[in-house]
């Protein structure tokens, strides 16, 4: 029985199903938006996504009207881009704020959303932040996100994640209210995403479903989301993949971000997995996706005693028929799943195309240290070096 304390919250509303992005003008209208600006990246700039909605604003027969376009969103949200947006939307005098696209245009307009709340100009004067209720309070900027990649759940979240490249860090603004009063998931906006970019993401939402599953913090609600994610994951993953025309996997692989991600958020405690990847993206400017998919299977395996306690049930969501009652043997096999998915969709199994080197350990053991991300479980020394041993492909004492 569950008896000590947690807390769910979601301040976003979500509207989910193909088609759902012809909901936007009126979604925004009932928020009390008339100009609204839309921030997107350059992979939707490329699609010929954004003219599908300038077009549902060109038939609305109400007040709300676009404003302002901006459509040079890295991959992963940065400082520069943020500041240069911020200052795009003031310009266009604009009153309410569209995010469309992947996790850097939803981070960026909810860092957009915060500076303009906040008066800041220079987002790399920030640093990290963390604001909480009742320091933080509501933010009155009418906000919708419209996902095109799924693996991240940002459209949920209440942080910013940000590569500041003035202090080289990655940076995380957090506030109750900075996320989207309003999520459109449209399955049929995911159908361009090329057969790489679907396996990275889902193996983005298996990293946040595990974490959250296998976090000290996990709850009966938490675990409701991770457990449903996980099934959804492995029985989809691969079909989104292989096969770019199945709207139905890619709907589910949809839901399954967004229920990865709400699981992950409330219960942030022992994140190994994202430890380590976000330590590899600060120090070597490693993608952060391909991090999680690197790094996944030889974490677990370099930590089994961390995931043994709850590893069989891990196990049965995943869908492995015969699960081991031995707690190491079901590790395996679960290890053993993981990997062969990775494989079935393409993705690598090591980061030896960034150079990196054995002069490089101390730097990637302080980096892996420091990393906020690892507050609350700190990964033995030796579980670095070898698990950095093994993604590199190199020759280490890992006793050193």
């Amino acid at each position: 029985m569950q008896t000590s304390f947690f807390q769910i919250s979601s301040r976003t509303v979500v509207n989910f199903g193909a088609g759902a992005r012809t909901l936007l003008p009126n979604m925004l209208e009932g928020l009390g938006s008339k100009r609204v600006v839309l921030f997107t990246d350059r992979d939707v700039a490329r699609s010929g996504i954004i003219n599908q909605i300038k077009e549902l604003f060109e038939e609305n027969q109400g007040e709300v009207q676009i404003v302002g376009i901006f459509e040079d969103i890295d991959e992963e949200a940065n400082s520069e881009t943020v500041n240069r947006c911020t200052s795009f939307f003031k310009e266009n005098t604009g009153d309410s704020l569209i995010a469309l696209g992947g996790t850097g245009a939803l981070d960026t307009v909810k860092a957009v959303k915060w500076m303009v709340h906040k008066d800041i100009q220079d987002i790399s004067e920030v640093g990290r932040s963390t604001e909480r209720w009742p320091e933080a309070q509501l933010i009155s900027i009418p906000h919708v996100a419209v996902p095109t990649l799924t693996g991240t759940g940002a459209e949920v979240t209440a942080v910013a994640m940000i590569n500041n490249e003035e202090i080289g860090i990655k940076s995380s603004i957090y506030n109750p209210f900075i996320n989207p009063d309003i999520a459109i998931l449209d399955p049929e906006l995911t159908m361009f995403l090329s057969p790489e970019v679907t396996a990275f993401t889902g193996f983005t939402t298996l990293v946040n479903a595990i974490e959250a599953y296998f976090s000290p913090k996990a709850n009966p609600m938490t675990d409701a989301y991770a457990q449903q994610a996980l099934r959804m994951i492995a029985d989809n993953l691969s079909n989104a993949v292989l096969d770019g025309s199945n709207l139905e996997a890619k709907a589910n692989m949809q839901l399954a971000s967004l229920m990865a991600k709400s699981a992950f958020m409330p219960i942030v405690n022992a994140i190994p997995i994202h430890n380590m990847a976000l330590a590899f993206c600060g120090e070597f400017g490693v993608p952060q996706m391909l991090a999680n998919a690197v790094l996944l299977p030889n974490v677990m395996e370099s930590l089994d005693t961390f995931y043994l306690s709850r590893i069989k049930g891990f196990a049965q969501a995943l869908g492995i028929a015969e699960p081991s009652p031995d707690a190491k043997e079901c590790l395996g096999q679960a290890v053993t799943f993981i990997r062969d998915l990775r494989k079935e969709v393409g993705l690598p199994e090591t980061l030896v195309e960034f150079g990196v080197n054995v002069n490089n350990m101390t730097d990637i053991l302080l980096s892996v240290h420091k990393e906020p991300s690892g507050v609350h479980f700190e990964i033995p020394p030796d579980a670095v070096v070898k698990i950095t041993s093994q993604i590199f492909d190199l020759s280490v004492n890992i006793n050193q």
